[in-house]
């Protein structure tokens, strides 16, 4: 809310600042945040970061994007395709499908293209272990797998697999999009 105790704790720092922004942001939302949070436009004060999941960033981006560049504000835009994209098993484990992040990433993208912005970062969560903690990938990992190297208490990560895999699909869709 842009009346809550961190909006207005957050217009006293002078940091830069990254704000998480999900699918339920609305863009005049978006812009009255810029509006409290960096009256000055000052380059590199503040970040959104993007997260709405793979089934909804077609339909739910746009919008901010149009509505930030019309109003000639500047941000820098980062996609983090992890916590859009968190599910349960029916087992009980928290996952992510391989296809869901890396569509995500790839629509940032194309998206950001459409709008005649920059994507400027991508958040992941991975590690180089071999754990299986998100399903998909080149090893097509199932749900039945998550049970034989499930190591994270807290959330699901890429392991170094499917680290590399959307490593490899960021540079690709990065020089597509140039």
């Amino acid at each position: 809310a842009l009346d809550g105790a961190h909006v207005e704790y957050l217009r006293g720092v002078r940091n830069p600042i990254a704000i998480k922004v999900g699918p339920s942001v609305s863009p005049d939302q978006l812009l009255r945040l810029i509006d409290v949070l960096n009256p000055h436009d000052e380059p590199g004060r503040l970040s959104f970061i993007h997260r709405m999941g793979a089934a909804q960033i077609a339909d739910k981006l746009p919008p901010l994007l149009d509505a930030v560049k019309r109003d000639g504000r500047r941000v820098l835009w980062v996609c983090d395709a992890m916590h859009g994209n968190t599910e349960s098993t029916a087992n009980g484990f928290k996952t992510r499908r391989f296809d869901n992040v890396r569509g995500e990433v790839e629509m940032s993208f194309d998206l950001h293209a459409a709008a005649g912005t920059r994507l400027g970062g991508v958040h992941l969560e991975l590690t180089g272990e071999d754990v299986t903690e998100c399903t998909g990938g080149a090893r097509e990992l199932t749900e039945r797998d998550l049970e034989r190297a499930y190591r994270s208490t807290v959330d699901p990560r890429l392991n170094y697999e499917q680290s590399l895999e959307i490593a490899m699909a960021i540079v690709r869709k990065q020089e597509q999009v140039r």
